[in-house]
């Protein structure tokens, strides 16, 4: 039987998604404290759950610890390998009261780590610890956002199957609040322009510092208000924007330079997984093909 895939509205829901992308920003920098540097930020990325995203187990002193957002529960805890555990209610806090409760959660498991208390990669950034603006959780959005997550993530799972070449796993991306799955030609690429708000240069350049074709999902934003996936190549190989896709409904959007697939189209659809298969495909193909990948080699069967 097809499973129902939940509606996501980014006017309804956006409230509750900017104040969990900024919870998933500090957590996702604690992560980066801890790990040890692997090429494109793979180390500090969440990966999705059963129950909702977690940090996976993170080194930290003589023992190891967890970050998980449960948005079954509606909770944040913390687990560590000394059977530690600390836990609190995720429903009317702001980012500026998350912060100061996960932070003292870690302090009483004897877990001390510094962040920059700053979110990045958006325009005019509030710091974490000034935030009260951000400070809406409602149980119906997350939930559905977590549904949605682990319905993509077996569609990528299935894209992600035939492709032999290296390969990003399957990620949320808390920067930019998307999950994520990217395939790589094994040819390096032109210096990345960077520029993007809040990261450094050199974080921009060694993640695109090899040709890469990215898929993804995320829940929108000002520049395109509604949940969506995309894909990408970089570099952008010529005539890849005039590109006639299926489903007819993938369109090439210039101001963000990706092809975009309205989340709603997916979820409509009478077959909403090989409607998204099909998307993932087809822009990948074509990219590769017009940029001259050697897709014998790095495909298995796609």
């Amino acid at each position: 039987m097809q499973q129902e895939w939940p509606v996501l509205s980014y006017q309804k829901g956006k409230a509750t998604f900017d104040t969990l992308h900024m919870w998933t920003q500090i957590v996702g920098k604690i992560k980066l404290a801890t790990m040890p540097w692997i090429n494109h930020s793979w180390h500090i990325t969440l990966r999705v759950s059963l129950t909702g995203l977690t940090t996976e187990m993170m080194p930290y002193k003589d023992q190891d610890f967890q970050i998980d957002f449960d948005l079954i529960a509606h909770q944040l805890i913390i687990t560590t390998s000394k059977n530690g555990i600390g836990k609190f209610d995720l429903h009317g806090i702001s980012v500026a009261a998350f912060y100061k409760k996960i932070f003292e959660l870690l302090a009483d498991m004897q877990i001390d780590i510094k962040i920059k208390p700053v979110p990045v990669e958006i325009a005019n950034p509030i710091p974490f610890e000034q935030d009260t603006i951000h400070a809406t959780y409602e149980d119906n959005h997350a939930a559905a956002f977590h549904r949605a997550l682990l319905l993509i993530q077996k569609v990528f799972l299935e894209f992600r199957s035939g492709f032999r070449g290296k390969c990003s796993p399957i990620h949320f991306f808390w920067g930019s609040f998307d999950l994520a799955l990217s395939f790589f030609s094994g040819r390096k690429a032109p210096k990345h322009p960077g520029g993007v708000p809040g990261l450094p240069n050199w974080v921009a350049e060694e993640a695109y510092d090899r040709e890469v074709s990215s898929a993804g999902f995320w829940t929108g934003n000002d520049q395109l208000p509604e949940a969506a996936f995309y894909c990408y190549l970089y570099p952008e190989p010529e005539g890849y924007k005039t590109i006639k896709l299926q489903p007819k409904e993938a369109r090439y959007n210039t101001n963000l330079g990706e092809f975009i697939l309205p989340y709603s189209v997916v979820q409509q659809s009478a077959d909403p997984e090989s409607t998204l298969l099909e998307f993932l495909q087809n822009t990948y193909k074509a990219g590769a093909d017009l940029a001259k990948w050697d897709r014998e080699i790095l495909e298995d069967e796609i």
